[in-house]
């Protein structure tokens, strides 16, 4: 075929917040798949927080992207030729394909979609991999239990919206921490969150504690930063943070000034007999099943809604990304790559 690969690579490594500088566009002619593959045409492209991780040399839970490679990211994608019998023509599948318009896959690494089960999108945000993250990293870890009191940072995002509703479906109270107005006016009125903090207010560990008056069970940590300083003195006894994100850090180029706390933490954390565990979604795979029958039935309920924040063209990627890292997005943010 004569199409042509429109992709995105890392240029070079981030010092801080990333900028355009960081990456690079490219076109190459779309390539042939071999047996037991299947050539894509992506349709839509996931931005996550973790792609900050990738970008930067320094050791983490996955290897780094090494400079020239293609962006990394969860796809949805159309097969347009297929060299697997698993696969026809058509097909919708989920794949990790990256920042580009075409890609080639391994079928045995793919999962077919049914479109009309559910927006193919939600494969990359309430049904994927962030619901998937809240729902493991919650009942796994946190194990809320009815009339106790969750508390999620980043709530208006797609792993925590999902995490403060679950919480509520497992009869524990739901408080929401998010930025601006309208991500506090959405997990209220929408989501149903039992009470909502917006952390850019000036009082606002105040306002956290008089929304937590029997203080905090379950931390679901997705930010770090002052955040978790207002949250750290309301855990009572026994309370578990399962820790999922540091987005306020990972720009960081070193450690942050100020006095060494850690003897002071460690102190608390013995003396309340505190769990905090850091988790990746993959370490519970076993429970996938599982999660894509109970949240599929949780929406079809109403007990779980979400929303999208969709940006058009591949070519928007890097801006969006950009943003996503400073809490400009609002919903599972994702790219309409292709039709």
């Amino acid at each position: 075929m004569n199409q042509q690969n429109r992709r995105i690579l890392l240029a070079s490594r981030p010092e801080g917040k990333p900028t355009p500088d960081n990456f690079k566009f490219e076109t190459v002619p779309v390539a042939e798949p071999g047996d037991g593959q299947v050539l894509l045409k992506i349709l839509y492209l996931s931005l996550d927080p973790y792609m900050r991780g990738r970008m930067s040399a320094a050791k983490s839970y996955a290897a780094p992207l090494e400079v020239g490679d293609v962006m990394e990211g969860g796809t949805v994608g159309r097969v347009i030729t297929s060299r697997d019998p698993a696969f026809a023509e058509g097909d919708i599948v989920l794949s990790h394909s990256g920042w580009q318009s075409y890609a080639i896959a391994d079928a045995s690494t793919l999962r077919k979609l049914d479109p009309s089960a559910a927006p193919v999108s939600t494969a990359l945000g309430v049904l994927g991999m962030p619901g998937f993250t809240a729902y493991a990293g919650l009942l796994t870890i946190g194990q809320p239990k009815e009339g106790e009191t969750v508390v999620v940072a980043a709530a208006s995002g797609a792993v925590g919206s999902a995490v403060g509703q679950i919480a509520r479906i497992k009869g524990a109270r739901a408080v929401g921490i998010a930025g601006g107005k309208d991500k506090c006016d959405f997990l209220r009125n929408e989501l149903g969150f039992d009470a909502v903090v917006d952390h850019r207010a000036p009082d606002f560990a105040d306002q956290l504690q008089a929304a937590c008056p029997q203080g905090i069970d379950v931390y679901f940590e997705n930010v770090g930063g002052h955040v978790w300083e207002a949250v750290f003195p309301l855990l009572n006894e026994f309370a578990r943070v399962p820790v999922c994100g540091l987005i306020a850090q990972y720009n960081d180029v070193a450690p942050r000034p100020g006095p060494d706390r850690f003897p002071g933490f460690m102190r608390e954390v013995l003396s309340r007999s505190l769990t905090i565990r850091g988790f990746i979604q993959r370490e519970f795979v076993a429970q996938r099943p599982a999660f894509y029958k109970e949240m599929a039935s949780w929406i079809a309920a109403g007990k779980v809604r979400y929303r999208e924040d969709i940006v058009d063209g591949l070519d928007a990627a890097p801006q969006a990304f950009m943003g996503l890292l400073e809490g400009r997005n609002f919903g599972k943010l994702v790219v309409r790559v292709g039709e």
